[in-house]
């Protein structure tokens, strides 16, 4: 993972818009996450999924499935086409962008994310929501 020369490089496609205030936490160390690996961690009190996709900028998207709220990390990882089978019902998330493949509808939460010297940092929004998209079916 490359710094840039300041020792911080954020990245991009995230819900929280330019006027939203985060807290940055320190949710894992560079070394404990290579490309093309996903990790599962809990970061101020919010399960996230840290997602480092083979080409892809680093991401950070909610870390439970939003069908059944099953931990997305117990999934099939696939780092070439970077889909996640969630473990649950065989749900198909590109995490890429945290779209739904199969079935399509559903977004997940996108929190920001950076790297600060040796650590990747998750901004938490300090809206008091839950950040997390359930995918409910309509009538």
């Amino acid at each position: 993972m490359t710094v840039g020369a300041e020792g911080v490089r954020p990245q991009g496609g995230v819900d929280v818009d330019q006027q939203s205030v985060v807290r940055w936490e320190k949710a894992a160390s560079v070394s404990e996450l290579w490309e093309g690996e996903l990790l599962d961690v809990e970061v101020a009190g919010e399960q996230v999924i840290l997602v480092s996709a083979h080409g892809e900028p680093l991401r950070a998207f909610q870390g439970l499935c939003p069908h059944q709220e099953v931990l997305l990390a117990d999934g099939i990882w696939n780092p070439d086409t970077a889909v996640l089978v969630c473990s649950g019902h065989a749900w198909e998330l590109d995490m890429r962008s945290g779209t739904t493949v199969n079935p399509s509808g559903c977004v997940l939460f996108s929190y920001p994310v950076r790297v600060v010297d040796d650590a990747i940092e998750v901004g938490i929004p300090q809206d008091d929501r839950r950040h997390y998209r359930r995918f409910l079916e309509t009538a």
